[in-house]
């Protein structure tokens, strides 16, 4: 019996890959099928950006975005934006406030910096080196990704052990910026607090939550709202990768952290 086979619960196609420090575990499904990431690309997007962090091109503390707001707020959903516009809900750093908006425009700002369009800099910095051949980038730093599964199980390893980045940059992207924060978790509700790294989620204390409840407060990924999702625990050194073919919804909210439960406990987290 393998802890995969509660994809089966979903009750339409679903696809699954576990990782551990070595490499893959097992894998379910259909794993090759090119699938949306939607909401999962800003995790890509935010691993770029911490590239350029490391390399000097910009600083989080650059202003962008709203008057007041810096690097640091747009890419950890604090700068105030609604989430698909300029309009500001409030001042940076009040509340966390989920904008897609906000992740862009931190990549236009990056894009600006370094001179190139930012899916260039994603396919040449992170998708070449780690052998992401299938993805495909559609423009929006925010939701433009597509991939299989075996693509972002590629990124989910260089989460779980980088090799693009240093020590400080891949603890400072993992790491809740601003973590006081309160704001509404997508598809979830309220969270306080609702950690966010930069361009990745933190799941710190948060309940209800789509990863389980062995899932370590360090764990960090990201779902999207067309079904595909990973998270990564340091902690039980696991990661976990999920595509389904029905957009995030109730099915989703109740098997996923079944299985994230199911996978740490055979695999020993």
């Amino acid at each position: 019996m393998s802890a995969l086979d509660v994809l089966d619960d979903f009750g339409f196609e679903a696809a699954a890959i576990v990782l551990g420090a070595e490499g893959e575990r097992e894998r379910s499904g259909d794993v090759e099928l090119i699938r949306p990431w939607r909401s999962v690309t800003k995790t890509l997007t935010g691993y770029g950006a911490a590239l350029a962090l490391q390399e000097g091109r910009v600083d989080l503390e650059d202003e962008a975005g709203p008057p007041g707001a810096t690097l640091r707020h747009l890419l950890t959903h604090s700068s105030g934006c609604f989430y698909d516009s300029e309009r500001t809900l409030q001042a940076p750093g009040l509340r966390r406030h989920y904008s897609n908006y906000g992740i862009d425009e931190a990549a236009r700002h990056i894009e600006r910096a370094i001179g190139r369009d930012y899916g260039d800099w994603i396919q040449e910095r992170i998708a070449g080196p780690l052998g992401m051949d299938s993805l495909e980038w559609s423009g929006s730093a925010s939701v433009g990704a597509h991939g299989p599964l075996t693509d972002l199980a590629l990124f989910a390893a260089e989460l779980l052990q980088p090799t693009l980045l240093e020590p400080r940059w891949h603890a400072e992207i993992t790491r809740a910026q601003f973590p006081e924060l309160v704001g509404i978790m997508p598809g979830f509700g309220k969270q306080d607090p609702n950690p966010f790294g930069l361009g990745i989620e933190v799941r710190g204390t948060k309940s209800p939550h789509w990863t389980g409840a062995r899932n370590s407060e360090g764990t960090v990924g990201h779902f999207g709202m067309r079904g595909t999702a990973f998270w990564v625990d340091p902690a039980a050194g696991l990661a976990l990768v999920v595509g389904t073919s029905h957009d995030f919804c109730d099915a989703h909210r109740e098997v996923m952290p079944r299985l994230a439960d199911a996978v740490l406990e055979a695999h020993g987290g």
